[in-house]
């Protein structure tokens, strides 16, 4: 399994990313729903946002919530965010993804994260 968030893209678009100007081709918002509903949510949109040859996937998960001690990610929240990366390094479209990179403030911050697909060739 390969690491999403540490995966390189060229300084072209890291730079757009940074400074928001790119606009999302396709939006995903998992914020608030169950742990089961988000998953299937996520395989079902990343499925689209292909079938459409999406390139950057806002994708919304709600922000991490501090943690008092040793719990069970699922029962909390803050759940989606803390299970999003494993999804999506484990799920049938993970050859698809070239990237994940933290959402601008102008596109949802710590709340949601850009999910760069890879162009089809």
């Amino acid at each position: 399994m390969r690491s999403l968030d540490r995966h390189g893209l060229d300084g072209g678009w890291e730079r757009r990313l940074a400074k928001g100007i790119l606009q999302p081709d396709f939006t995903l918002d998992l914020h608030g729903a169950t742990l089961d509903a988000a998953h299937a949510r996520l395989d079902h949109g990343l499925s689209q946002a292909l079938a459409q040859g999406a390139r950057v996937l806002l994708l919304i998960t709600g922000r991490a919530r501090p943690m008092d001690g040793p719990a069970d990610r699922g029962s909390r929240r803050g759940a989606i965010r803390a299970k999003f990366l494993d999804w999506l390094t484990a799920g049938p479209h993970a050859s698809r993804i070239a990237a994940v990179r933290p959402a601008h403030p102008r596109h949802g911050g710590a709340g949601a994260v850009y999910v760069i697909l890879k162009r089809v060739r």
